[in-house]
């Protein structure tokens, strides 16, 4: 059995990636949301009860962390699900699996690999390093077996992903779109079935317990060239993308505290942000989906919404 803690994109897709391959499943959400497929149990639970978890994740050989709080309670939320989630692995002898992402390293100047440290220092950064380096201490401590695969920032349907849902979502409809940043800098998309393939891939394969990988991303692209490039793919007009002035930004954030948040992760957009992930493809034999085929599936439906 597999026990998957959040239902968002990811944790959806490995549900279903799972039960397709015949493995039994259970989703974990406080209101027992989630894919309604044959294999996949949904239960409604509290995931920061350590003992309801360790209860509802007896006997499983994996437990995947893909929850996602709201990004402006990360401070407070992380926390408690995070420590819930140690004690329960180490209870219940199931493998840790984590969804992690990129905030952890921090500002970069070259393609993120395995070799580049986890040099965050503000705190919303930081908080994911953390959980990293707790899960790990106790994976050395022999109490644990851990391991986290980490994206780049998403790119699908209602992905909360900035290329996505603000500026696909307008581009594929011909109207056009603002990025904040610079909308002309190479920046990594990472392909959700990716996220859930390699999630799937580590869960049972010792080599990857007690280190961290990076998900299977196709070469570095910029939002206006994927927009471009996407509304050819569907036979759309040319695509608009303008850039968004920091001020706009800044002042958009005082009246959504989303928005709000996104300054702490400005510079990834404001200059190339890449990452190389041959090392997991050549050690677990993945490759990630062609870029075209992501972009016109994602632009298929953003623009039949």
């Amino acid at each position: 059995m597999h026990v998957i803690v959040g239902a968002g994109p990811v944790g959806s897709s490995t549900a279903r990636l799972l039960a397709a391959r015949g493995e039994r499943v259970r989703m974990i959400t406080r209101r027992g949301t989630g894919p309604a497929a044959p294999g996949i149990e949904l239960v409604a639970a509290d995931a920061t009860d350590a003992d309801r978890l360790t209860e509802l994740t007896a006997g499983a050989s994996a437990l995947y962390n893909c929850a996602n709080p709201l990004y402006h309670r990360w401070l407070t939320d992380w926390p408690p699900l995070a420590d819930s989630l140690l004690r329960a692995a180490e209870r219940s002898g199931a493998v840790l699996v984590i969804a992690g992402n990129l905030y952890g390293y921090g500002p970069v100047t070259a393609p993120i690999d395995e070799y580049t440290p986890l040099a965050a220092t503000h705190p919303k950064l930081r908080i994911r390093a953390q959980m990293w380096e707790d899960a790990l201490a106790l994976h050395r401590a022999g109490r644990i077996r851990v391991t986290e695969v980490r994206a780049s920032d998403y790119l699908g349907f209602q992905a909360n992903s900035g290329l996505g849902d603000y500026v696909l979502a307008r581009t594929t409809k011909g109207s056009g779109a603002m990025m904040w940043g610079d909308p002309d800098a190479p920046h990594s998309w990472t392909a959700i079935p990716d996220v859930a393939r390699t999630l799937v891939a580590v869960s049972g394969d010792e080599r990857a317990w007690g280190s961290a990988w990076l998900v299977p991303t196709p070469p570095a692209i910029s939002a206006r060239q994927a927009a471009v490039r996407a509304n050819e793919l569907i036979g759309a007009p040319a695509a608009k993308v303008s850039r968004m002035p920091y001020p706009m930004l800044w002042s958009a954030g005082l009246f959504s505290p989303m928005i709000k948040e996104m300054r702490t992760t400005y510079y990834q957009f404001a200059k190339p942000f890449t990452m190389d992930s041959s090392l997991t493809e050549r050690t677990f034999g993945l490759a990630p989906t062609p870029m075209d085929e992501t972009l016109a599936d994602t632009a298929a439906r953003y623009c039949d919404a």
